[in-house]
This record gives structure tokens, C-alpha cells and sequence, in this order.
């Protein structure tokens, strides 16, 4: 019998505003209005100062352990940037920014991570999940929603983040062939930052790219720059309406890099290179955008000073939002358990005993 090719595939790598400033007038035309720049930018300034003022909340005993998020702000602004006010965000913990741009209070995220369970209580019309800490269970949950969505022929999507590492695990392939398999809408974001925690993605997988993780499930799958807002804004476009017009799910592999440590309890000089951590730091996603927008007379210095000042007060505004609001009552431990609280656990609640347990008919119905 003849050898015949089975099946071949290619996976693109998009690129449009490099980090020498090189931008693809072609690729890049319309994906983001001029308009919006300035207020993206006033947003990533913001974010990147919430970001080290937390890290030293951390250090000075105020909160708990902290991921900083410098460094990988791009792929789930693109997101947030991509999909609409009843689409879902499904995130572990470096995806600030986009979460603050879908209109999630940036209080939650300090108060999560000052170990106030109401930071993990998503305001009514944010379309979001508390954040992720187990990894790669975030995936199964957008699968989920996804699943649901189309169910009820809304039309909304679910956009998930996670990192190289937990396509290694086993809830990534569970989410991806249901998802696949269901054409249900949904967006795979893999942030490829080259480590999960302290083991390279070198080691982590023999494949050239992770984007291919997703051609077994019957995915389309892209790479992109990961720190260039544009190109990250083109493959979360193309992904969306993919999801959104029923052709299922996409895998993409945003190509990053953490600037700091994996979490405040990391010390990555451990194990990473100087001279990796120099080559990325000249990739950094902020500064090759405010160039680029300076080139173009879309921002200069003095909006950079005003966007400088007015985030400060800002972050002063959330760490005392955070720090300063009132213990909660010990009743709020029944308020998000149920739609309707069962008799027995108002009972409970209001009495703040378990003796009346088991006594009354309906408690043992």
C-alpha cells in the first residue's frame, strides 16, 4: 500500500509592532482606534504601578504572597480590548490588567491576596472568575461556561488564560477535547513566559511550540509576541469571532516573559539567567508601546507625568479601600452559599449554634 500524508498543518507566528518600533501597517490597520491609545496607556501605567506598590504591601507584612504581573499585561488586555461587556474572563493570576479593563474592581484583587475571601466576590455585570490559584483548573471552568453560553444561545464566549506548565496538566486536555469536541465558544490563551516557576519550558515540553498542543484536539492554533498589544489584539479578534460565529474553540500561545519573580515567595535569580532577564527586559511590553505611540504624536512626556500622577492617587485610593474596609460579620459566611438559604442554615446562621441541627421536620427532609 502506498504512504500517503495523513495529515500536515502550519502554525503561524504573528508580529506587528516588534521591539524596535517596526510596525506592519498592514496587519495593524484598524485593529485598535488612535482614539483609545491614550486611555490604554493611562491604564497600563496604572496597572504597572499597582503592580510594584503591591509587591511592597507584600514585603512590608501588609498582604500575602503576591505574583507580580510586569512584564505579561498584554495578552489579557488584548482580551478584555476583544470581546464584549457578557463574555467571559476565566484567569489564574497575572492577568490584572485585562480584568481591570472588563471592570473588575481593582480592590478584589488586593483583597484576595490579603486573604479577605470578599475579594474573590465578582461584582453583578462583571463577567469574571475569582482568579485561579490550583493550576489549569480555570480551563475545565471556561469549557463550562462556554458550554453554558451556547446552551442558552446568548452568543457570549469564554477567553482562559494559563501557563506553559499546566498544559501539562491533566485538566488542560479534559477542557480542550470538550471544548473541541462541542465547538463550544471558547478562547485557550496559554501565556508562554518561558517558566513554570523554575522549570523552562525547554524541559517542560520537546515540542518547537505549545500552540501545537492544541492541533490533537482539532483546534486552530496561533503564536504570537506576547508583549505586542497589536498582534496580541489581531489573534484575540480572529479568536473571537471564530468562537462567536460556532466554529469552536482556538488555541493561542502568547509568547512573554515574567519580569520578576514567579511570586514574592520565588527568588528567580536561583535559577534564571542575567543575561535572559537583560534580553527580555529590552522586549518590555510598556516602553516599546509608549515609543511606538511618541513616534506617532499619540503621547508625550507631559501625559506620561499626568498618567504618572494620577495613578498614584488612584493605587493610595484602592490601598486604602482595601486596608480600611470593616471586618465582616460572621452571618456573610451564608450570604454566597445558596440562592435560597435552606431553613436549618438561616437558623443556623442567626443563632450562630448548630444544636437546633436535626430538630425540626424539614431539616431531616
Amino acid at each position: 500500500m502506498p504512504i500517503t500524508t495523513a495529515y500536515e498543518t502550519r502554525i503561524d507566528h504573528v508580529s506587528i509592532l516588534d521591539e524596535h518600533g517596526v510596525f506592519d501597517e498592514t496587519l495593524g490597520q484598524d485593529l485598535i482606534s488612535e482614539d483609545q491609545l491614550p486611555a490604554i496607556m493611562e491604564h497600563l501605567v496604572f496597572c504597572r504601578q499597582l503592580d510594584e506598590i503591591a509587591f511592597k504591601l507584600q514585603r512590608s507584612g501588609r498582604m500575602g504572597t503576591y505574583p507580580q504581573n510586569t512584564g505579561q499585561e498584554m495578552p489579557s488586555l488584548a482580551a478584555a480590548l476583544a470581546i464584549e461587556k457578557a463574555d467571559w474572563l476565566v484567569t489564574c493570576y497575572r492577568e490584572n490588567t485585562g480584568l481591570f479593563w472588563h471592570g473588575l474592581p481593582p480592590e478584589c484583587i488586593l483583597l484576595h491576596w490579603m486573604g479577605d475571601e470578599r475579594g474573590n466576590h465578582i461584582p453583578a455585570g462583571v463577567n469574571a472568575t475569582p482568579i485561579a490559584i490550583p493550576i489549569g483548573t480555570q480551563m475545565l471552568h471556561a469549557a463550562g461556561l462556554g458550554w453554558a453560553e451556547k446552551a442558552k444561545k446568548t452568543g457570549a464566549i469564554a477567553v482562559t488564560f494559563f501557563g506553559d506548565g499546566a498544559t501539562s496538566e491533566g485538566d488542560f486536555h479534559e477542557a480542550a477535547n470538550f471544548a473541541a469536541s462541542l465547538k463550544l465558544p471558547v478562547v485557550f490563551c496559554c501565556q508562554n513566559n518561558g517558566w513554570a516557576i523554575s522549570v523552562p519550558s525547554s524541559v517542560q515540553s520537546a515540542g518547537e511550540t505549545f500552540a501545537q498542543r492544541g492541533i490533537s484536539y482539532g483546534m486552530p492554533c496561533v503564536r504570537a509576541d506576547g508583549n505586542d498589544l497589536f498582534a496580541m489584539t489581531k489573534v484575540m479578534k480572529d479568536a473571537v469571532a471564530r468562537a462567536r460565529a460556532g466554529e469552536g474553540p482556538t488555541f493561542i500561545e502568547a509568547v512573554t516573559y515574567r519580569l520578576r519573580d514567579h511570586t514574592t515567595a520565588d527568588d528567580a535569580r536561583r535559577y534564571r539567567d542575567a543575561g535572559e532577564l537583560e534580553t527580555w527586559e529590552a522586549r518590555d511590553p510598556l516602553p516599546r508601546l509608549r515609543r511606538w505611540m511618541e513616534a506617532k504624536g499619540l503621547w508625550d512626556k507631559s501625559q506620561h507625568e499626568k498618567a504618572m500622577k494620577s495613578g498614584e492617587e488612584r493605587v493610595a485610593e484602592i490601598i486604602s479601600n482595601a486596608e480600611e474596609i470593616a471586618a465582616p460579620d460572621r452571618s456573610e459566611f451564608f450570604d454566597h452559599m445558596y440562592a435560597d438559604l435552606p431553613a436549618s442554615l438561616k437558623r443556623q446562621r442567626d443563632s450562630k449554634r448548630t444544636t437546633s441541627l436535626g430538630q425540626f421536620p424539614e431539616d431531616l427532609a
